[in-house]
């Protein structure tokens, strides 16, 4: 009736269904309240299984750097150990070059100072000006090729060594410790460091029994 009075209204409102299946009606903040804390705790979980895979990628391109990086070390320092060793191997040929030459030189000289020793022998009791001039270039030259870094061989009473004389003469012996031992030398022989330059011209003795000889 249009007379109704506000208490009749509220008393109406009071006595509606709360829902269908018996339940109070939610009010309406909170409905709202509940239906945003689901979107966010999905939104979280997607971010957390979306940065795995992320990782992932990265750490496999920190490790391809990585190795790259090792490799490149590696490179350089065997780049470097090639050129050392080529810098050493080039120093040393350098060096076998230059004794080569020098070695070359002093052959010469030797030979020179074996001419003037063959003179001397002729007249070594000769006592002139002349004389005394040859021994003394003799001794100049040969001071000269001994500072190169020559030296003279010592091989007389030394068991012969075909590396450093040539036997060009021959004595017999009967004792058999003096087989294949140098008794003389006929032309000197010459080294530079480790490399002889000129071999020594000797006299090598041979044991032969006594009773074969």
């Amino acid at each position: 009736m249009a007379g109704n009075t506000p208490t009749d209204a509220a008393s109406e409102a009071s006595q509606q269904p709360s829902s269908a299946n018996g339940e109070a009606p939610v009010s309406a903040a909170g409905g709202t309240s509940s239906q945003q804390q689901a979107p966010e705790v999905d939104a979280d979980e997607r971010a957390a299984s979306a940065k795995d895979p992320e990782r992932e990628r990265l750490v496999a391109e920190l490790d391809t750097l990585r190795k790259k990086y090792d490799t490149a070390v590696r490179a350089v320092q065997a780049g470097e150990k090639d050129r050392e060793e080529f810098k050493q191997r080039l120093t040393r040929e350098r060096e076998r070059m230059l004794d080569v030459e020098r070695g070359n030189v002093a052959v010469t000289l030797l030979e020179a100072i074996d001419e003037l020793d063959r003179c001397l022998s002729a007249s070594a009791n000769d006592t002139s000006p002349l004389a005394e001039g040859v021994r003394m270039i003799r001794e100049v030259l040969l001071t000269k090729v001994q500072g190169t870094g020559i030296e003279r061989l010592q091989v007389v009473g030394q068991t012969f060594d075909p590396n450093v004389a040539e036997a060009a003469d021959m004595e017999i012996t009967t004792t058999p410790d003096e087989d294949q031992r140098i008794v003389a030398e006929l032309r000197a022989g010459y080294r530079l460091k480790d490399r002889v330059i000129r071999p020594a011209r000797v006299k090598v003795a041979k044991y032969i029994a006594p009773a074969q000889a």
